[in-house]
């Protein structure tokens, strides 16, 4: 029989004495004599995606340091296997540690390195050979890095050398219906090898990915006998008496709920991990930043959030009363600035003929690169981060003025389309959406702001929608252009409007240089902007 200790941890990308002090005292606090080794997730030394840190040499050097003194720190508890980058023959590996009595008694490295999506392994790591199973307490036990279960050979390779059970270490961000493939996946190699599964993912943010945990096991009959929650940390015993494992199961969420924690863990860790307490935003009465209020308040609590209302002569009284509403609901500070004066004044400075600020476009930027403008001098002053509460549908489309409404820091709601803000914000309204959310259980925006048409205020009688044509078709059409890459005849086939169509992706095309100045935000798709979509900002291809 082997008791597994696995910890489904949140580690901090470079903080490796940290990250290692971390899972030290999980050891202790379980090391009771009920766990027979201990397990940590993939590159949990140095948090994943460890980048271009790996080619400083210092920073090798403090991973090697660390590590022997952690194994001398843990000589006299159970053995741990850990993700860490590490060297084999003077090359760096995405490994696996096996730590016992005080030393690195064996290591694996990484066969498949992923180079597609968010993911660059091969950038900074070299690829392993086809591993053998770590002998660990009178086991052969099957120890894989994330990727390396996504295809059979890895997998057959360990059981053909007598692996009896496959130990998975994962970094692997969320995104829509991640989970179930990764049980796919999985059941997919115990059904081949005819062995149980051990899956241990991370959780937290890191820059632009989230990662969900939502760690699992099964058995050789394919059941589900062990999974942990998703987007928090989590300790779980498992134990395996030689053939079948035995654990217990938390159940996931809905794909609407999950999408909505991991962009408040993603805001939390980006905010928390560096440096930052509170954070500030302009709060329009609409329903973007109504969203991202209620997200903020969910990650880091009332008391350390701000926003402010910013009204022009185009503000309705309605959206006032509504950012009021809002801010009473979550329980924050709401600061009142009116823009006109301002405005006046710079519209009289820049009403010349060398700038020529009398066209309609320019008055409208001018009024959002005033409100960025008093939002960070506001920064500047209580050191809070600056969010952005620009949706998916507008980056796409660019219907966002640089250096205005995109000013900011960190972009929570960037990854979710406008018909899908919309949906959250119902949702949220009915309650909290998890233990672990420090915001109000109940309505957190009066109805009125999820019900009227979407509007930047930026002119008389201005509709979003009169733009951008309705919400609902434009998301569906931006859905089929970005998530599944399909183009013009592809998109009319389906029923789109071909000059609808082509005004659209003209849009895209043309915000490349937007998105490419846009602050990060939480993947939550199957393509996120940035580093997913890497197309070039320079670009003569008209239909993308």
């Amino acid at each position: 029989m082997l008791r597994f200790g696995l910890w489904q941890g949140n580690p901090l990308v470079g903080d490796i004495k940290g990250n290692l002090s971390g899972f030290e005292q999980v050891i202790r606090d379980h090391a009771n004599g009920m766990i027979d080794v201990f397990v940590a997730s993939e590159c949990y030394v140095t948090g994943y995606p460890v980048e271009d840190l790996l080619d400083r040499p210092s920073f090798r050097e403090e991973i090697i340091t660390e590590l022997k003194a952690f194994a001398e720190r843990i000589r006299d508890l159970p053995p741990v296997i850990i993700g860490a980058p590490w060297p084999i023959e003077d090359k760096w590996h995405n490994a696996a540690l096996f730590i016992q009595n005080g030393a690195i008694q064996d290591v694996r490295g990484k066969y498949l390195l992923p180079d597609y999506g968010v993911f660059d392994d091969s950038r900074i790591f070299s690829k392993s050979g086809l591993p053998g199973p770590m002998m660990i307490l009178g086991h052969k036990i099957g120890v894989m890095v994330c990727a390396d279960m996504w295809e059979p050979e890895v997998a057959e390779a360990l059981c053909e050398a007598g692996a009896e059970i496959l130990l998975v270490l994962n970094g692997s961000p969320y995104e829509h219906d991640k989970l179930d493939e990764r049980i796919g996946h999985a059941t997919a190699r115990v059904v081949e090898n005819d062995v149980p599964l051990i899956y241990l993912n991370m959780i937290g943010g890191q820059d632009h990915l989230v990662f969900d945990g939502g760690s699992f096991a099964l058995s050789r009959s394919r059941q589900l006998c062990m999974q942990l929650p998703q987007f928090k940390a989590s300790f779980a015993s498992l134990e395996w008496n030689g053939a079948e494992l035995s654990g217990k199961c938390t159940y996931p969420s809905e794909k609407l709920v999950n999408d909505y924690q991991a962009c408040v863990l993603g805001l939390r860790d980006y905010v928390l991990k560096n440096g930052f307490h509170s954070v500030l935003f302009g709060l329009s009465g609409g329903i973007d930043s109504a969203l991202v209020a209620a997200m903020a308040v969910d990650a880091l609590g009332a008391d350390n959030v701000e926003a402010v209302m910013m009204p022009s002569r185009y503000t309705s009284k309605e959206s006032v009363e509504d950012a009021q509403s809002v801010a009473s609901l979550l329980g924050i500070t709401l600061l009142h600035h009116e823009i006109d004066q301002a405005f006046a004044v710079v519209k009289k400075e820049l009403g010349t003929e060398e700038y020529g600020t009398s066209g309609a476009l320019a008055e409208e930027n001018l009024q959002s690169r005033m409100r960025g403008m008093f939002v960070m001098a506001r920064s500047n002053m209580t050191g809070a981060l600056v969010l952005t509460t620009g949706n998916k549908s507008e980056y796409a489309t660019g219907y966002a003025t640089l250096y205005g409404d995109m000013c900011g820091a960190y972009a929570p709601i960037k990854d979710v389309y406008k018909s899908s803000v919309f949906a959250m914000a119902k949702l949220r309204n009915t309650g909290l959406l998890s233990a672990d959310h420090l915001g109000v259980d109940g309505m957190v925006m009066p109805e009125r702001v999820i019900s009227k048409p979407p509007s930047a205020e930026l002119r008389p009688d201005q509709v979003d929608e009169e733009s951008l044509g309705s919400y609902e078709e434009l998301d569906r059409l931006l859905h089929g252009l970005l998530e599944k890459n399909q183009g013009l005849n592809e998109l009319v086939q389906q029923g789109f409007d071909e000059e609808f169509v082509r005004k659209i992706i003209h849009l895209v095309r043309i915000s490349e240089y937007k998105r490419s100045q846009s602050a990060p935000g939480p993947k939550i798709s199957r393509m996120q902007f940035t580093r997913e979509r890497r197309y070039p900002i320079t670009n003569g291809n008209k239909l993308i």
